[in-house]
């Protein structure tokens, strides 16, 4: 199994939305996590903030949880058997089919003056990422089931034109139940990283208390039992995950009587927040800062990581027909 992949830090969203699930998925399958640094790439990170965002994001998701003694923790630029991979794939990977992805499309739409290549076959290198270790099932957000399929699809084709068997096509997996939408602070939509609506779980309680309390609201009920906004709706979706459920109740009460005050609404939240992730943002500080710990855990990820995938590498180039004189 295929786990998780990612370039940001973690927020809010990520943490309820996924990585609880994670990191109870971890004890029950054979799974793979990585942080995605070559996908970082298309959007042009200052060389001298590349690494301490790998070091931000790999400390995170050990606080979080993931245990590097139980899953398969690695850095993706430690594997180059993925880049020899995802050249092959390219390979039969096709411009028209690649154009018509829509993250490709958004993309495009949303930073015209860099759309490069690696956009472009972005969904080449996620497949190469998933099927190096023969995964069988791979959690994904709504946003990246396209990508998934694509993955499928370049598997597919590779087993029909080379006439084998040899790649598992993955599934989605969605932890056997509906995942978590957490809301962002925006009023609409999820948090997420470029929506910029997030509260990350190393905010320090000061940027959590101004985050929240600028939270978009409305005026307010017009009578008692209205039907909520989606804004306000959204932060009470938050304060059920955060907050005790005597605190939920008497902003319900409150708002069902038109006696709310979103301020007071607002700052409850945001101190529950805070309380909430404090922990986590303490883990945070001490793993970032320990050097010896988390080279550690590189070594040791990298290693299983390049076990797996040198093994498909070295099978992929036999079935290509590369073979040792």
């Amino acid at each position: 199994m295929s786990g998780i992949r990612s370039t940001g830090n973690l927020h809010l969203g990520n943490y309820f939305g996924a990585v609880k699930n994670f990191v109870k998925m971890q004890h029950e399958n054979k799974c793979f996590f990585f942080v995605a640094d070559y996908h970082a790439l298309t959007t042009h990170p200052k060389p001298e903030n590349l690494h301490d965002n790998i070091r931000q994001v790999l400390s995170e998701y050990l606080a979080a949880g993931l245990d590097p003694e139980i899953a398969t923790l690695y850095i993706q630029s430690d594997v180059p058997e993925i880049i020899e991979l995802y050249l092959l794939l390219n390979m039969n990977a096709y411009v028209g089919e690649l154009e018509r992805t829509t993250t490709f499309k958004e993309k495009v739409r949303k930073q015209p003056e860099n759309v490069n290549a690696g956009l472009l076959t972005y969904p080449v290198l996620m497949c190469s990422d998933i099927i190096i270790h023969q995964a069988d099932k791979v959690p994904v957000g709504k946003d990246q089931e396209q990508n998934l399929e694509m993955a499928r699809k370049f598997a597919k084709r590779f087993n029909h034109m080379f006439e084998v068997e040899y790649f598992t096509l993955p599934e989605p997996y969605n932890f056997g139940e509906e995942l978590i939408k957490v809301p962002g602070l925006d009023g609409t939509g999820k948090m997420g990283k470029s929506e910029g609506n997030g509260i990350y779980l190393s905010d320090e309680p000061a940027v959590i208390r101004k985050k929240v309390m600028r939270a978009v609201t409305d005026a307010g009920p017009q009578k008692p039992n209205s039907r909520m906004s989606e804004p306000i709706s959204n932060l009470f979706y938050l304060m059920e995950l955060v907050s005790k459920p005597d605190a939920v109740k008497h902003f319900r009460d409150s708002y069902n009587d038109c006696t709310i005050r979103y301020g007071d609404l607002k700052k409850q939240l945001a101190e529950d927040i805070i309380h909430f992730t404090t922990p986590i943002r303490e883990r945070i500080h001490d793993i970032y800062h320990d050097s010896d710990y988390l080279r550690k855990v590189v070594k040791m990820g990298a290693d299983k990581a390049r076990d797996s995938a040198s093994k498909t590498v070295r099978e992929v180039r036999e079935i290509l027909g590369y073979k040792p004189f």
